[in-house]
């Protein structure tokens, strides 16, 4: 496989999408997430519990990773089945509709305080993966987050600072 064929079979999604639910839980896949998508995606997904009670939306090819990496817990490990246990609860398998519509699941809906009311949601490229949180809840949760964004760049990508003019 040469390299141009290895990055053009990752799902890399990036961007943020603003959607809204109709009465029935469903949401139209936007054109700009529908591009980032390879053909050989497919319209199957495996909705999730994302972590900070959000709806993680995966591909079936990204999924098999994951689950990939959950087999290898050791199943004698209290901890790792507990989380095995609590990150498989829910998980579905959905697929786009022949309009381009997305259901997500009531009991994912309800685990991420996302509701038909409320309707308005964000759609958010995880590289890997979509998270999906109520708007609301999305603004206030990057509003916190980034008064540690320069601390956690720093923290996990910083190191040393290397002078390249100098360094021979």
């Amino acid at each position: 496989m040469s390299l141009n064929d290895y990055f053009r079979s990752m799902a890399t999604i990036y961007g943020d999408f603003e959607v809204t639910l109709d009465s029935k839980g469903r949401f139209m896949i936007p054109a700009g997430l529908k591009k980032q998508y390879s053909e050989a995606e497919g319209n199957c997904f495996i909705a999730n519990r994302g972590f900070e009670k959000c709806v993680t939306i995966y591909t079936e090819k990204e999924w098999e990773k994951v689950v990939s990496k959950i087999s290898k817990l050791n199943e004698f490990n209290m901890k790792a089945r507990k989380f095995k246990r609590m990150f498989l609860n829910g998980a579905t398998r959905i697929e786009a509709d022949a309009a381009g519509r997305l259901l997500v699941p009531k009991g994912l809906m309800a685990y991420a305080d996302i509701s038909i009311e409320t309707k308005d949601i964000i759609l958010v490229g995880q590289m890997d993966k979509v998270e999906i949180w109520p708007a609301a809840n999305y603004g206030k949760k990057m509003e916190d987050d980034f008064e540690e964004y320069d601390t956690l760049g720093e923290e996990l990508l910083g190191g040393e600072f290397t002078n390249p003019i100098t360094e021979s």
